[in-house]
């Protein structure tokens, strides 16, 4: 008995400055070509019709060549609604940061994404090999940032201590992208020299799933956001039972735009808008933090996924600081 009435579920919550109708984003996904250019155009209305966030693929094209700025440009589509620029945190230290921020300006956008993504770079013949210093950049990136910083990874995911430091450092969100989606390395393997294609194929199941990963992020609410794997609205309820502030989905969103342009991810997202408005009604929930102090029952493998990456987790970053690991505590996960 939820003692609810539909109409009196309030799923819309505060992003950005923006007040969200259901705590949905559309995730970075591409640009720098004509079709990322059409893509982009396409997501971006479907993003103005639905009043959500929607994200860009990776800058560092209309950095380097002056004529793709144009393929970024949304704003005056998504006029109403938080349009997120991305970069990798590789770009972050080694672009001068004046550079990225006037290109910000021009896009008008109203946040700034800064992707991790070693793994898929590793597997690039052409790929970055030196991930030194990042996390300096990024401070110093956040620092003078004339927008909000979020960082994502790429698929792969990022462990409670990391998700941390980022917010530590100037962070405003962590989209813990785990496991579960698209897996990039194996994305990246069509592109090998068949020898090399054998060794991605060892990295098939790599990462940290979403799920987990949430469950051992307690501590962090309010400063999550949970893509990789989300491919449902009941997928998305609980990645906001578990924490999320908002979920993101990418693949969907991309096949949808192949499918039928912007008409059919605004068809995809008003579903996955009424099964979470569903969720909240059979849960007794009238607004999203309610449905986030509702009792969710996790599978005990799940549990047990969760406190083992904690524990893990915990045990390395004592190591690292040079502390005294507890005993019985574990050094790594499978």
């Amino acid at each position: 008995m939820p003692e609810l009435s539909v109409t009196e579920v309030d799923p819309s919550i505060e992003f950005l400055g923006h007040r969200l109708p259901f705590p949905l984003f559309i995730s970075c996904m591409t640009g720098g070509s004509q079709g990322g250019f059409a893509a982009n155009r396409q997501l971006a209305l479907a993003a103005q019709e639905l009043g959500l966030p929607v994200g860009l693929g990776s800058i560092r094209v209309a950095l380097q060549h002056e004529s793709l700025v144009e393929h970024f440009r949304v704003k005056h589509i998504a006029r109403d609604v938080p349009v997120l620029a991305n970069i990798g945190a590789v770009q972050v230290r080694d672009f001068d940061h004046s550079r990225i921020f006037e290109l910000l300006r021009r896009l008008e956008v109203q946040a700034l994404v800064v992707h991790l993504n070693p793994g898929q770079e590793l597997f690039q013949e052409d790929g970055d090999r030196d991930f030194r210093g990042l996390a300096d950049a990024l401070e110093r990136l956040c620092s003078r940032c004339p927008v909000p910083v979020m960082v994502k990874e790429t698929g792969f995911g990022i462990r409670p201590s990391l998700a941390r430091r980022l917010l530590s450092r100037g962070a405003a969100y962590v989209d813990l992208a785990g496991s579960g989606g698209t897996n990039w390395i194996s994305v990246e393997s069509y592109r090998l020299p068949q020898e090399r294609s054998a060794e991605s194929r060892e990295f098939q199941s790599w990462g940290l799933p979403t799920a987990a990963l949430l469950l051992a992020c307690q501590g962090l609410r309010g400063s999550l956001l949970a893509s990789g794997g989300i491919r449902s609205g009941m997928d998305a309820a609980k990645a906001v039972a578990l924490g999320a502030e908002l979920a993101g989905l990418a693949l969907p969103a991309i096949r949808a735009v192949n499918e039928g342009g912007a008409d059919a991810v605004v068809r995809l997202y008003r579903g996955l808008e009424a099964t979470l408005a569903n969720v909240m009604v059979l849960t007794g929930s009238r607004t999203l933090e309610e449905l986030r102090r509702g009792v969710a029952w996790v599978e005990p493998h799940l549990a047990a996924a969760a406190e083992g990456l904690r524990r893990a987790d915990d045990a390395v970053s004592a190591d690292r600081r040079g502390e005294r690991v507890p005993a019985g505590s574990a050094r790594a996960t499978a």
